[in-house]
């Protein structure tokens, strides 16, 4: 089975879910606007670097969840996803899901964002598996920690790895899509690495190493 591998913020979708959970808390006044916004926006930069403290960031972003029960937070992320994905999501990068869909490969998104924020977004999107940073859940809540290993950077590679060992499948002849130079180490793991309207860091790392530069905004 051929993995087609996808990074989601920025590069399937054109914008971040999880900074835009964020923001969707600010307007729900679920948060405090001045500094859970200031807080927000500063992790997003730092993110943007590679230089994301992701066990602060996870601290910080999980938090909100704790404050509701499972079904609440379903309803606020239906009207989530009306308010803030909805526009996110681009009409070439279902058509290059359904190119890799229609050759027979597994479409898997590899995310850094918390399971709760991706998984409807991934079924939306409809592929075949999602990897995402696991939110901690005790007696159906979440508790505000992190469960395993960030799916960030590195470990990235390890959920990844895991995954792989588990299902069975290898490598071989895979595709990694990202726009993101936080995802290098895994773009470095595949056979076919693909830089998605990448940061000039990454995309300098694309040209020196003449890996192709795609856009999938409309």
């Amino acid at each position: 089975m051929t993995l087609a591998i996808f990074d989601l913020d920025n590069t399937l979708i054109n914008g971040d879910s999880d900074h835009a959970w964020g923001e969707f808390l600010v307007r729900q006044g679920i948060v405090d606007e001045v500094t859970y916004k200031s807080t927000n926006d500063a992790f997003y930069e730092d993110y943007k670097r590679g230089e994301l403290d992701i066990f602060a960031y996870l601290e910080f972003a999980l938090e909100p969840l704790t404050r509701f029960n499972m079904s609440e937070l379903e309803n606020l992320h239906k009207t989530f996803m009306k308010d803030f994905i909805e526009g996110m999501m681009q009409g070439k990068a279902r058509e290059l899901l359904e190119k890799h869909r229609q050759d027979g490969h597994y479409l898997l998104i590899i995310t850094a964002t918390n399971l709760f924020v991706t998984e409807p977004i991934a079924k939306a999107l409809n592929v075949d598996g999602i990897l995402a940073t696991n939110p901690e859940v005790k007696d159906n809540r979440y508790t505000g920690k992190v469960a395993g290993t960030p799916c960030y950077q590195h470990g990235k590679v390890a959920r990844l790895e895991t995954w792989l060992k588990e299902t069975q499948e290898t490598l071989e002849g895979s595709y990694f899509y990202s726009d993101s130079i936080n995802d290098l180490p895994l773009l470095e793991r595949v056979d076919h690495p693909i830089a998605v309207d990448p940061c000039d860091s990454l995309a300098n790392v694309a040209n020196e190493k003449s890996w192709p530069i795609i856009s999938l905004r409309d």
